[in-house]
């Protein structure tokens, strides 16, 4: 009964385009306790919410009453549980409005459909409302805010709804980041996980495969609290609901998508921050090893069949396996550059994919996976980096950009069809 509830609530929140199935207590009353502080103290990404150009990409896109609506709905709630409730109702519905005006089945907007920027914003600015609220009862502000991510970024609302016979294909893609530079800037893999969450699609073989996304925050600190594995855990635990294959996407090079063969277990990419200003406390000369892993290799191989994608899939962008990493060698105390692999007994510095989060989500899913499912094929694929945008910053889009956002997900696609075809991953150990 409680599930029939909440499916028919999220109906609704999807059928208006407004999460409304939570509706103000009859004791209207009570909510006259529930003040806003617009002085709450914000943290440095939701700072950047003061930039207009933000407001812009959250109302371009069709999602301005999201965020118009969120306070209100907030002091509509009487206690800890209707919060948890309203949190996750509302992090879902948007989820799901925004895959759906990725896969362009919900208009809005002039901005085009497979901007992954409206979610970053809109969400980015429900979280600044739910720090401003100031209830008449005790909250866990940041438990709240957790469940909201969560739910806000697939984790809730990922399981496959495959019938026998049809390949599943699990993906993670990243929010935009390298904000304070250009505050404009998209991420191709989260265009990708947005316009793939839920389709079903034909496979270099011939079979049929259901892919379903989830997009990752570029914050150290979720990472330290284990969102990857939340996110993967139960699509590697076995039964009707795991993934046959996993991939991790994230944006990397220049004119180049690459496969990376490895993935290290260490950060190093200091002095670069996350995106809310955040260091690691690693660099090249001395890696720390993320907190929260579990036991593990310095490095993990892919099993994607990565000569699938490579032998096959070239255009618009060449696609290559990137073998390199940077390790500190058995005896040695500096970080090497090497072109063919880690050799015995190194210290990882750097997987294929740098030091940062597109290489620690790599290896947190594989780490896990090897733990899980070890016979599961699973590995990293990099975007070229989205390029394109006007050169006058009051413009936040423009024909070039969206027709390279385009492409690149379109080939995410096309490499996706072949590692994940049967016929290249069912002998993989």
């Amino acid at each position: 009964m409680m599930l029939l509830r909440r499916t028919a609530s999220l109906a609704v929140l999807l059928a208006t385009v407004l999460p409304l199935a939570v509706t103000a207590p009859a004791h209207a009353d009570d909510a006259s306790s529930c003040r806003t502080t617009p002085s709450a103290p914000l943290d440095a990404e939701q700072a950047r919410l003061a930039d207009a150009r933000s407001t812009a990409l959250v109302e371009r896109a069709g999602f301005g009453d999201f965020v118009r609506r969120f306070p209100a709905a907030l002091c509509a709630v009487r206690n800890p549980a209707e919060a948890e409730r309203l949190l996750d109702s509302w992090g879902e519905a948007l989820w799901q409005s925004a895959v759906r005006r990725a896969q362009g089945q919900r208009p809005g907007g002039d901005l085009p459909a497979g901007d992954d920027r409206p979610l970053y914003w809109t969400r980015l600015a429900m979280t600044a409302a739910l720090a401003r609220w100031e209830p008449g009862f005790a909250v866990d502000r940041a438990a709240l805010r957790a469940r909201f991510e969560d739910a806000s970024r697939g984790l809730a609302d990922n399981g496959f709804r495959t019938p026998a016979g049809i390949r599943r294909v699990f993906i993670s893609g990243f929010d935009p980041f390298g904000l304070d530079t250009e505050l404009r800037r998209a991420n191709p893999s989260g265009s990708a996980a947005l316009q793939l969450n839920g389709r079903r699609i034909t496979l270099a073989d011939g079979s049929r495969a259901e892919i379903r996304a989830v997009m990752l925050p570029v914050r150290y600190a979720d990472f330290d609290a284990g969102i990857v594995e939340r996110a993967f855990a139960p699509r590697l635990a076995g039964g009707p609901g795991a993934a046959d294959v996993i991939t991790t996407i994230s944006q990397g090079y220049p004119g180049i998508f690459t496969l990376e063969a490895w993935a290290g277990r260490s950060r190093s990419a200091d002095p670069y921050p996350d995106n809310t200003g955040s260091l690691s406390g690693g660099t090249r000369e001395h890696p720390v090893t993320a907190p929260g892993l579990g036991p593990g290799a310095e490095f993990i191989r892919t099993t994607l069949p990565t000569e699938a994608a490579t032998g096959a899939v070239q255009s618009p962008y060449p696609v290559l396996l990137n073998t390199a990493v940077t390790e500190i060698p058995a005896g040695a105390t500096g970080p090497v550059d090497r072109e063919d692999g880690p050799t015995p007994g190194s210290r990882a510095v750097e997987g294929g994919g740098g030091g940062y989060l597109s290489n620690e989500v790599a290896y947190r899913s594989n780490r896990l996976r090897g733990e899980l499912a070890p016979r599961l094929p699973g590995g990293h694929l990099h975007t070229p980096v989205l390029t394109g945008l006007p050169a006058d910053p009051s413009l936040l889009t423009g024909p070039e950009f969206e027709r390279n956002e385009a492409a690149i997900t379109a080939e995410v696609r096309a490499v996706l069809e072949h590692t994940a075809a049967l016929e290249h991953t069912a002998a993989r150990p």
